[in-house]
This record gives C-alpha cells, sequence and structure tokens, in this order.
C-alpha cells in the first residue's frame, strides 16, 4: 500500500486540476446562455472571463512562495474551497460586477492548483519518476477542460447554467471531501513557515537563468492552447478553408486531444531515456514544423485534423519544463521557482493573443462577411500565425545549451 500511496496523492491531486480546468473552459459552453440572462455584450463577456486569468497572474507568484512555507495539503483544500464558494457566488450573481468578482475568486484556486500538484509530484517522486508523473498529471487535467466543453453545454442547455453550475459547484464539494481523506504529505516532511525575508528569496530564485529560460520555453509552447485552439482555430478554419464552425471546432479540438496523449509521450520518454533538455529542443523544432505545414495545408478535413493533432502532440513537450525547473532549484525555492515560471507561462499568451489579433486587423482589406464580421485574407492569418513557428524556433534556442554549467550557481543559491 505504500508503494502505490505517492500515486494516489499525486492523481487524486490532478483531480483538483482537471476541476479548475472546467471552471475556466466552461465559459464558452454556457456564452449564449449567460449573455442573454446578464444582458451582457461580447465585450463585457470577455472582461469577466478574463477576470479569470488576472487572478491567476496575480497569484501564481504568491502561490509559489506559499507552498515553499505551508504543507500542499492545507493549501490545495484551501484553495478548492475559494473556487467551490467563487462558483456558488457566479452561479447566483445577476449583474456584471458580482459575476467578474466570483469569476476571479475562482481564479485564485487555479493560481494553487497546478503548482500545487507539481510539488507535491517532487516531494513524492524522486527525479527518474517526475516526467512521466507530471505527464499523467496534466493528461487527467486536459479531460477536465473536454468536460468543459460538449458535456458542459448539453448539461447548461437541458438544466439552465445557473442550475448547471450549482451541480458544478456540487461535485467540487465532493472532491473537497475526497481530496481531505486522499491528500497527504511525505511522513519525513514536517513543513513550518518559516520567517526568510520573501524579497531575499525572490531574488535569490530570479537569478537562476533555468527558471526564466524554461518558463519562456513551456510559454512559447503553451501558445497552440491559449491562442489558436481558444480563439482564432475557427475563424481560420471557415474564412480560409471553407470549413463550418461545428467541424472547425472538431479540428481545433484535436490541440488538446494531441496534448492528452503527448504529456505522458514525453514524460515517459524522458525518464526512461534522460535527455530531457533534447526531447525539449526536438519537441520544438517537430512543433514549428507542424505549424509551417498547417499555414500552407490544403482544405481537407482529415490533412487539418491530423495536422492540429501533431501539433499539440509536439508541443506537448512543454511538460518537460516543469521537472527541469524544479530539477535546477535549490529544494527551499522549488515552489517560488514555479511561481516565477507559471507567471511567464501565463503571462506571455495574454500578450500574444491581442498582439496577434492586431496582425490580423493590420492586413484587413475591408471585406465583410455576409454575417457583417470582418473576413481576413490568407495574408492576415500568415503574419499573425507566423508568430508560433518562430517562437518555437527561439523556445528550443533557448535551451539548446546544457544546463550543467548553472551547477555552480545552483550550489550558490542553495548554500
Amino acid at each position: 500500500m505504500k508503494k502505490l500511496m505517492p500515486y494516489f496523492v499525486c492523481f487524486s491531486a490532478a483531480l483538483f486540476l482537471a476541476y479548475e480546468l472546467m471552471q475556466l473552459h466552461m465559459m464558452n459552453a454556457i456564452s449564449p446562455l449567460l449573455m442573454k440572462d446578464l444582458g451582457l455584450s461580447a465585450t463585457s463577456f470577455g472582461y469577466i472571463s478574463a477576470t479569470y486569468l488576472l487572478a491567476d497572474v496575480f497569484f501564481l507568484l504568491p502561490a509559489g512562495m506559499i507552498l515553499d512555507r505551508f504543507e500542499v495539503r492545507k493549501v490545495i483544500l484551501s484553495a478548492l474551497f475559494l473556487c467551490v464558494l467563487g462558483t456558488i457566488g457566479f452561479a447566483s450573481a445577476h449583474n456584471i460586477w458580482t459575476a467578474a468578482i466570483c469569476h476571479f475568486v475562482s481564479g485564485i484556486g487555479n493560481a494553487f492548483c497546478f503548482l500545487s500538484c507539481m510539488i507535491l509530484v517532487t516531494r513524492w517522486f524522486d527525479e527518474k519518476m517526475q516526467g512521466r508523473i507530471m505527464g499523467w498529471i496534466i493528461t487527467i487535467g486536459m479531460l477536465g477542460a473536454f468536460v468543459a466543453q460538449s458535456p458542459f453545454s448539453l448539461l447548461a442547455e437541458q438544466f439552465g447554467w445557473r442550475q448547471a453550475l450549482y451541480l458544478d459547484a456540487l461535485f467540487g464539494v465532493g472532491l473537497l471531501g475526497l481530496l481531505y481523506w486522499t491528500i497527504h504529505n511525505p511522513e519525513q516532511e514536517k513543513r513550518k513557515s518559516r520567517g526568510q525575508n520573501l524579497l531575499v528569496e525572490l531574488k535569490t530564485a530570479l537569478k537562476n537563468p533555468v527558471t526564466l529560460k524554461v518558463g519562456l520555453y513551456t510559454a512559447f509552447l503553451n501558445l497552440p492552447l491559449m491562442v489558436i485552439s481558444a480563439v482564432f482555430a475557427s475563424l481560420f478554419l471557415t474564412q480560409i478553408h471553407g470549413i463550418s464552425l461545428a467541424k472547425s471546432a472538431f479540428i481545433a479540438s484535436m490541440i488538446a486531444i494531441g496534448t492528452i496523449f503527448g504529456s505522458p509521450m514525453y514524460g515517459t520518454l524522458s525518464d526512461l531515456f534522460g535527455m530531457r533538455r533534447r526531447w525539449m529542443v526536438l519537441g520544438g523544432i517537430l512543433s514549428s514544423i507542424t505549424m509551417f505545414l498547417i499555414l500552407f495545408a490544403p482544405s481537407s478535413l482529415f490533412y487539418l485534423g491530423f495536422l492540429f493533432f501533431f501539433l499539440g502532440l509536439f508541443t506537448s513537450s512543454q511538460v518537460l519544463g516543469y521537472p527541469t525547473i524544479t530539477e535546477n532549484s535549490p529544494e527551499h525555492l522549488k515552489g517560488t521557482s514555479m511561481g516565477i515560471a507559471a507567471v511567464i507561462i501565463m503571462g506571455l499568451p495574454m500578450l500574444i493573443q491581442p498582439l496577434t489579433g492586431t496582425l490580423m486587423d493590420l492586413f484587413w482589406s475591408g471585406s465583410m462577411t455576409e454575417m457583417g464580421n470582418r473576413l481576413y485574407p490568407f495574408e492576415s492569418f500568415l503574419a499573425s500565425f507566423s508568430i508560433m513557428p518562430l517562437s518555437f524556433l527561439f523556445a528550443s534556442y533557448l535551451v539548446s545549451k546544457p544546463f550543467d554549467k548553472y551547477a555552480a550557481k545552483k550550489k550558490i543559491l542553495q548554500a
């Protein structure tokens, strides 16, 4: 039983990640019902949605520093409680301000969930196992994002978006009870709140070049999920390839499916054969090639779906960034280092999303669709989407040099 305990603990925590990803992605599923009920414009709805990521950016770094000081179990239970509380408040909201504040509270919980899972892995497993375990945790989390789409949409249509959210919150309460019994800290770990200077620890963690470089690598490889799949894929597929909206959504979902398969694949390969850095470089190069093929692909449902799947598969090499950061960080700064990386990982897509839209508008020819929307030419998508393959190559360059030369620096950090 003791041998199975690490798996039991970490995979139970992965359910928390899945639940939080449900809260993030469910907004797409309930958007028509929510906008109609609260009388929201697209802009107002966008503001509400953005509060979730805004909470992420604000609290990711504090989350990492808190995890360096307190038991992970207490942090997970407190964060999940906040998420459930925010979900109940959101379901009861009757104006934009209440909805935005409650969605922000749910986002605070999300800031802690992924970091908590990663920290649990580093404390329950040795370095030879961490890559594959982190890969499986991300796979479980992505299943939550999948459930938040069509299944949650059907639930909202059947019972209404408020009732669907109340059921969602009820599930969260059940999950809170489950994690109360299943999440444990290692027996040898008796963590206590420490009194070190927070600014000194933050400055020390920022001096580690591995954290910054690998954080950027992970952020760049995360762009297909955050920019293409979440925002511009359907526009590209409907306007350039003439594919229906429903089929476009299916093709876009193949990025997530590829990530589900790719995350444990990369984690297992790196644990079995080593060479995390080389697998990361290979993933970046293959992702760049795949993105260029997508840009110039023929209008074939099968071919495009195939390419989008492999884009998700190859970019899931980003999963190796997390164990790489923890392995190259002092024991007492692992959470802080992960928090710094997480801010980069979430913050960069927030900047790239509007940049992508700006480049599309820059090359817009002035044409309109029959529905009155802007009709973008191929040049618009070429200019904006070209950011990604170039970013993938740059990301590969960032991690192309061995991290061994930072070993001396690491010893200084641990002193």
